[in-house]
């Protein structure tokens, strides 16, 4: 096993009985929200390190499972999965236990809802070869202005969605999926955009409830085999 790969375990963990493979970079908020929603899963997995900053994305071993080019990718035997929310929607189906999604009709939309507010509204728009061709085009300021600016459109959306409810984390007392989308998003607009995040009481307070998971905890980009220390 190469020194990027490695199998994920912890006291919060359970072994399943076939190994999952997940194919990530430490610094992917996409591939974070899997590892996170693994862990609360209790599933141990077995890390694979794709180096985007190298182009390892774009070999043709790593085509073959996605031919999109992104990661993650979960492999679980003969199932390849690409995509985060297809990873997780598939976990849900075939690992049942502790569920990202609440049993009532309601709390699943909610959840998906704010998953695609993150999934589809936010993220995807300040990726870094999005922001790269911005600054390339229109210059740094620009960039830092167009980031900005969606984060805090989606956050705020969020911040309108989550107000009322008084539970500790997004949609009650239990983590779920839009826990899950959250807490990777929240993490990274504030140490990678500096974000305000004044302006968002709500996100902020379920910010601190996820900060002190294990699952959490294990999950950070920081904590994983191929991070490179700053």
């Amino acid at each position: 096993m190469d020194p990027n790969s490695q199998e994920v375990s912890g006291s919060f963990q359970s072994s399943s009985s076939q190994k999952l493979l997940l194919y990530s970079y430490w610094q992917s908020s996409c591939s974070w929200r899997v590892r996170f929603a693994l862990n609360l899963k209790g599933l141990t997995y077995e890390y694979k390190a794709v180096d985007l900053s190298k182009g390892e994305h774009f070999s043709p071993e790593f085509e073959r499972l996605n031919p999109l080019h992104y990661v993650p990718v979960l492999v679980d035997g003969d199932v390849v999965v690409g995509d985060s929310l297809a990873i997780l929607l598939y976990l849900e189906e075939k690992y049942p236990q502790n569920a990202l999604l609440p049993p009532d009709l309601k709390g699943r939309a909610l959840n998906l809802q704010a998953a695609s507010i993150v999934g589809s509204g936010i993220q995807p728009l300040h990726m870094m070869s999005l922001l790269k061709y911005i600054e390339e085009k229109a210059g740094p300021g620009e960039r830092i202005l167009w980031t900005k600016n969606h984060i805090g459109k989606g956050f705020a959306a969020l911040e309108e969605l989550l107000k009322d409810f008084n539970g500790r984390y997004a949609t009650g007392e239990e983590v779920y999926m839009a826990d899950v989308f959250l807490a990777p998003q929240i993490s990274i607009a504030i140490t990678r955009f500096n974000i305000d995040m004044s302006k968002f009481p709500t996100l902020s307070r379920i910010y601190e409830a996820y900060k002190v998971l294990p699952a959490f905890q294990a999950s950070l980009p920081e904590r994983q085999p191929d991070a490179i220390v700053q």
